[in-house]
């Protein structure tokens, strides 16, 4: 069976590139509705040819583009679906392409282009293993309810797009996968396992303005009594517990010749541990209220993000991938990412995998330098059958009578 899935996937393949070529050359900046509309309509044509149905959900945001819902039910209408989870959006505004040439480009056994990983090629490899499906192990695909959702926005981490797949999934889900890129090296394939949880903060100091020249004692800086404050929010960060505390902003002040009455600073802090993450906050939080010299500390949580942290039934779910990739002697590992995905929102549905997606490089970057120390996103087509069979085998185990 599996020399029949190669074949057929790279028979596919160079239709699964045409499509994602396409999807491409659209600019889908989070932010541009008609171009993430575009490429919806352009992703639904893609998976008409498969048989789904689609339907676009608006997003909550009034700046983001509508969610696209494909669904295929098949032969198994009442039982919860399989996810397969993609984005439209990508982080590159069409002034950026245009500046940096940001393009469809195929050199040096890679395709560069904006979401040609991130996360398009996703989408692409997720119409492969389905029409290699469908030609190998046709009872497999018209036995199964697949549900195929696609976030406007994932870019910007929303809870609006989980909430609208997981009201289509009421019995809940068999599995849920996320085909963002996979990263592949020297030790093989990893899928990821565990995503950090997120916690966004703002600490805003509260001073007194004066004269700096002729009532300067009579001020409370806020600047200087923030500054003082941070080496302790900056402190809470704990390798050994895989705590994360980011300052990543601070303003404050206006003119020269004033005390400043208000310094203002954002920060995010992330843990895979949800007790080790409550504990941080409560710390962070603790901070709040007068300091010594009389300015007035208030901390605010700005927003959240669960954490997804693995467990048995991720690993069980994991060990389906791992024996796929024994059978085509490729070792897949498991990993452990600290950046967000949806599977933080959609992991409650059902247990859940990570990185499904092809291999590929420089996400979020579309610069090009001569030296060659900075290269554009790119994603590497020669990952597209061996990642699309070993989904497939890991698939066809999960529909065994023993799984």
């Amino acid at each position: 069976m599996i020399e029949d899935l190669t074949a057929r996937a790279q028979h596919h393949l160079p239709e699964a590139l045409h499509w994602l070529r396409r999807m491409v050359e659209i600019n889908s900046f989070t932010t541009n509705v008609p171009g993430i509309q575009a490429v919806g309509q352009l992703t639904a044509a893609c998976f008409d040819t498969l048989g789904f149905t689609s339907e676009f959900v608006p997003a909550s945001h009034p700046a983001h583009g509508p969610h696209l819902l494909l669904r295929r039910q098949g032969l198994a209408a009442s039982a919860p679906p399989i996810v397969l989870v993609t984005h439209l959006d990508t982080v590159f505004p069409p002034e950026e392409e245009v500046q940096n040439n940001f393009r469809w480009q195929e050199e040096d056994s890679r395709i560069y282009g904006p979401g040609s990983v991130d996360n398009k090629g996703g989408t692409a490899l997720i119409w492969l293993l389905l029409r290699t499906m469908k030609d190998v192990l046709p009872d497999l695909f018209e036995n199964t309810h697949w549900l195929i959702a696609a976030n406007a926005a994932e870019e910007v981490i929303g809870s609006d797009f989980a909430q609208r797949t997981q009201e289509r999934c009421p019995q809940g889900a068999r599995a849920v996968l996320v085909f963002e890129g996979g990263p592949r090296d020297e030790a093989g394939y990893h899928i990821v396992t565990a995503r950090k949880g997120r916690l966004e903060y703002r600490i805003t100091c509260q001073g007194r303005a004066a004269h700096a020249g002729s009532n300067h004692a009579l001020g409370i800086n806020a600047v200087v009594e923030l500054a003082a404050l941070l080496p302790f929010v900056h402190a809470l960060s704990s390798p050994a517990d895989g705590l994360t505390v980011n300052v990543a902003n601070i303003h404050g002040g206006t003119v020269l010749n004033r005390v400043p009455h208000e310094a203002v600073a954002e920060l995010e802090m992330r843990a895979f541990d949800p007790q080790v993450l409550a504990r941080a906050a409560t710390a962070l939080e603790a901070m709040a209220g007068p300091t010594a010299a009389g300015a007035q500390i208030v901390v605010e949580r700005l927003g959240s993000t669960t954490a997804w942290p693995g467990g048995a039934e991720t690993d069980r779910l994991f060990e389906a991938w791992a024996q796929a990739g024994a059978a085509l002697n490729l070792p897949v590992l498991p990993m452990a990412r600290g950046g967000l995905s949806d599977a933080n929102y959609l992991c409650s549905l059902a247990p859940t995998l990570d990185a499904m997606g092809p291999s590929g490089g420089n996400a979020h970057c579309s610069e090009r330098t001569a030296d060659g120390s900075k290269l554009p996103e790119y994603v590497e087509p020669d990952t597209f059958v061996p990642k699309a069979v070993m989904n497939i085998l890991a698939l066809a185990s999960l529909a065994s009578p023993s799984a």
